[in-house]
């Protein structure tokens, strides 16, 4: 069994949004406020993505993507004191609460996360998986379920803030009756994905992007909030094993298109991922060869 992480990182008081939700006020705490750069821009005239890839007729019983998101709700819509006895300790990614906070003077997001981990054994922390609802663990395995309760201000906040996933792929599946919320960056503006009912949207993460060097793109990504409805996501991770090199696959590399990423450790990437605020594609960074360094190919 694994142990539950401790954490000496100091990220003040952090308010539960559905809490805040609840109270149906018009004020928004000010560490949700964003600058006015990075504040949401909600234009009618911006068409719908097609960047995302939304996936039909993928074989997956519909019934289980429903039971998914039963369940997922059932666990949000618990008492906050039943949630947090499954605590995300500041540093980690499995648990409940704001992933990739690691200041007291950080902006957070409206959301609550709640993420899990199975695949490989060794990341397992039974302690944080709930015992309610009671058919939890039957239904979900290794995913992060994101909620974001409707804001009064969906103008000034972010659901969750610009990043690309440091996955191979992610599969994202939306609640039925959500509002628009995803939106990725494109030719510098973000565009909306329109939610389709029973549809996977799935995004090339940074492995991709290294494998291919560069020749497939990692999905810059953002979700804003609604003012009157609540939003529903539940994600899944398709990553390397921690313990494998990697590095943009040979044939890719030549004169015409050098070597734009060294070899690393997926594990050492992985760490360096989660223990990053989520700032764009600034995580990439780790993997990108500098200028005048050399390459291995």
């Amino acid at each position: 069994m694994a142990p539950m992480p401790v954490s000496d990182i100091k990220v003040g008081h952090i308010d539960d949004v559905q809490e805040l939700r609840k109270s149906k006020s018009s004020h928004v705490p000010e560490r949700f406020i964003r600058d006015t750069t990075e504040r949401p821009k909600f234009d009618k005239d911006i068409v719908s993505s097609t960047n995302s890839i939304p996936v039909i007729n993928h074989g997956i019983d519909v019934d289980l993507l429903n039971s998914i998101e039963k369940v997922a709700m059932e666990f949000f819509m618990m008492p906050l004191e039943e949630k947090q006895k499954y605590p995300m300790i500041p540093g980690t990614v499995q648990g409940y609460g704001q992933a990739f906070v690691l200041s007291e003077d950080q902006k957070l997001d409206w959301c609550n996360m709640f993420a899990l981990g199975l695949e490989p054994h060794y990341i397992r922390n039974p302690k944080l998986w709930p015992t309610k609802p009671s058919n939890f663990s039957v239904a979900l395995q290794a995913v992060r379920m994101n909620y974001y309760p409707a804001c009064p201000r969906p103008d000034l906040v972010l659901g969750l803030s610009p990043h690309s996933d440091g996955s191979a792929l992610t599969v994202l599946q939306q609640g039925k009756g959500n509002s628009v919320g995803l939106q990725i960056l494109k030719d510098s503006s973000w565009i909306p994905v329109q939610p389709i009912p029973d549809a996977l949207v799935i995004n090339i993460g940074d492995t991709i992007e290294v494998l291919t060097n560069g020749r497939y793109k990692s999905v810059e990504h953002r979700a804003v909030t609604h003012q009157e409805k609540d939003r529903l996501t539940i994600v899944t991770f398709y990553a390397p094993s921690y313990e494998i090199e990697l590095g943009p696959i040979q044939e890719l590399v030549n004169k015409n298109n050098p070597c734009k990423y060294r070899r690393y450790n997926h594990g050492e990437y992985s760490k360096h991922y989660v223990t990053n605020k989520l700032q764009g594609k600034k995580t990439l960074e780790f993997a990108k060869i500098k200028p005048d360094s050399g390459s291995e190919y």
